[in-house]
């Protein structure tokens, strides 16, 4: 099974009405985002996290319950607020956010709710938002040391947003945190920042060493390296209206196919096929609003690949 562990929060959607702007409310936050997208993609799926005991924390928790993951653990918080992102989408469906985020619940996940996660995972995937607070932080090496000492495989999505990391050498933050993971995705723009050399190969390759690397890149799909092997694979056309959660889509889509495999010993033909999959799912959820609703089922995704 796959399980995530980090934020789930609120997006607000505006959208401009005759007496000023609306907000369409939806369940988002990467790493539940993953979570969902894996499971509806066909995969063993959970999630742990904590939210407010608020309108929108419980909102979020029956939301999260209705998903039927295979095992959730969504914790209601009566010291805490509900973490809100506030998403604003152009005309070619690309978002930008500002986050409501003093002293909300996404990074203050007990110790024990993330062992009890961790000894049920194959794969446990860390969500990043955390990482730019004191107790996120050690969230996060309670996670990288339990997910080292069970023989599991640590995911990391570098998930990189200004507005959380603003004034903070981000790079430093993650570094140990890229190292210790099994697995990670970067986007085009992530790579730059956290990478070696002038090109994308040696980029992509300079963080490898020891681990899967896999970067999205939008309409041009995605590439991957591992064991020193990089590869590319190509991904479907489709007309975008919310880019919101693509990437969450693709890393859950992915994820899910590698769980109980051993993606160190896979050959060319195998990976490109998981990630070509894994395109699909991230490409057809920007058809749609909101990060969840609109990722694909598994029949869908296996309709499009034939």
């Amino acid at each position: 099974m796959v399980i995530s562990i980090g934020e789930i929060l609120v997006d607000l959607f505006g959208k401009q009405a005759e007496d000023g702007i609306s907000y369409n409310r939806k369940a988002g936050g990467a790493p539940f985002n993953v979570a969902c997208a894996a499971k509806k993609a066909g995969y063993k799926s959970g999630f742990t996290g904590r939210v407010g005991d608020d309108l929108f924390g419980k909102f979020l928790a029956e939301y999260a319950k209705n998903i039927g993951l295979d095992y959730l653990d969504v914790a209601l918080d009566e010291n805490f607020n509900t973490t809100l992102a506030i998403v604003q989408l152009d005309d070619a469906g690309e978002r930008s956010f500002c986050f409501y985020r003093k002293r909300t619940a996404d990074y203050t996940i007990s110790d024990e709710q993330v062992k009890n996660a961790v000894k049920r995972a194959n794969i446990t995937h860390l969500g990043t938002l955390m990482l730019s607070e004191e107790r996120g932080r050690e969230v996060a090496d309670l996670t990288v040391e339990t997910v080292k000492k069970s023989g599991g495989r640590l995911s990391l999505d570098v998930n990189y947003r200004d507005d959380i990391f603003k004034g903070t050498d981000a790079v430093s933050v993650y570094k140990k945190y890229v190292e210790a993971a099994d697995i990670v995705k970067f986007s085009e723009e992530e790579l730059d920042m956290f990478a070696k050399g002038r090109t994308f190969d040696e980029k992509i390759r300079s963080v490898a060493e020891g681990k899967l690397v896999c970067v999205t890149l939008g309409k041009n799909g995605s590439a991957y390296c591992v064991n020193g092997r990089a590869g590319r694979a190509e991904t479907i056309s489709v007309k975008p209206v919310d880019t919101t959660g693509a990437g969450d889509a693709f890393f859950g889509c992915l994820l899910g196919a590698l769980d109980g495999k051993d993606p160190f010993a896979m050959t060319d033909a195998e990976l490109n096929e998981v990630f070509r999959r894994a395109n699909v799912c991230g490409a057809l959820t920007t058809t749609g609003f909101g990060a969840i609703d609109a990722i694909p089922c598994k029949s869908v995704i296996d309709g499009y690949l034939g």
